[in-house]
């Protein structure tokens, strides 16, 4: 049995670029930056970015153009795919990418590209069932205060 699935939370780190095929699918492509941070052997606080390349198709891609703006924090469920090209130069280029599957908006509505954490008001897209953008509803969560915690 095989497997190729990618789940990755990070920030969208330009507008999402958007194209037709010739036969009129719709696709955008969009980047997305994580950061992994640890303490080396000093003690010493180390950060590394990394950036991965994300290409949505059909429905999803058109929900991606309209509402992902750089800076927004999103969800991004797929599969890797790399391609490859003869460059002009004549030099054999690869890249790789996650196809995406599925989306979920992290940010709050209206809160689109800032870069502070956001609540969990998610909007959740779904391009294999071709969903259509649900509306986000204004959830009043209760505050959990340690008194109620029953341990």
């Amino acid at each position: 049995m095989d497997l190729n699935k990618v789940m990755i939370i990070g920030r969208v780190t330009a507008d999402p670029e958007t194209r037709t095929t010739p036969q009129g699918t719709t696709v955008a492509s969009f980047s997305l930056a994580t950061n992994f941070v640890w303490n080396d052997a000093s003690g010493q606080k180390q950060e590394k970015v990394e950036f991965h390349n994300i290409v949505a198709w059909r429905k999803l891609a058109d929900i991606c153009a309209q509402y992902l703006k750089k800076g927004a924090k999103v969800y991004i469920e797929g599969r890797l795919q790399t391609r490859n090209w003869d460059g002009q130069d004549g030099v054999k280029r690869y890249r790789t990418e996650v196809i995406a599957d599925n989306m979920i908006m992290l940010d709050r509505a209206g809160a689109t590209g800032s870069t502070a954490p956001q609540s969990n008001n998610n909007s959740f897209i779904n391009d294999a069932q071709n969903t259509e953008l649900p509306t986000i509803e204004q959830a009043d969560e209760e505050e959990i205060k340690v008194e109620n915690i029953p341990f």
